[in-house]
């Protein structure tokens, strides 16, 4: 079963790789997995790109909506755009809801 954590790992990668496609697809997968400097791999540098992947595609889903509303833009692509915001923000709570379950888990281990 795939964890929130590494699902939200492999959505920054592949955003990565999205914005930047002359790297190779061997760099930006092998960059998850511990391959590659410390600052890129660890957990607060692998959430803030996956936050601002999130606020990218909230940005794209607006501004569907603004151009549909304006008469320039196809319902079936504010669906698409909504519907990725959604999927989106669906992962950003999961993880949320994994940390705060480590954390109370953690809470109460005894010392």
């Amino acid at each position: 079963m795939v964890s929130p954590i590494s699902a939200a790992s492999t959505y920054a990668n592949i955003a990565r790789l999205a914005a930047d496609p002359s790297r190779s697809s061997d760099a930006g997968l092998g960059a998850g997995l511990g391959a590659g400097n410390e600052s890129d791999t660890s957990f607060s540098s692998v959430l803030k790109k996956a936050i601002d992947g999130v606020n990218e595609i909230g940005r794209k889903s607006d501004a569907q909506m603004m151009a549909a509303a304006n008469g320039k833009s196809d319902m079936v692509d504010v669906a698409t755009a909504v519907s990725q915001t959604e999927v989106a923000i669906d992962a950003v709570v999961a993880v949320r809801d994994k940390v705060i379950a480590a954390y109370q888990e953690i809470m109460r281990m005894p010392i």
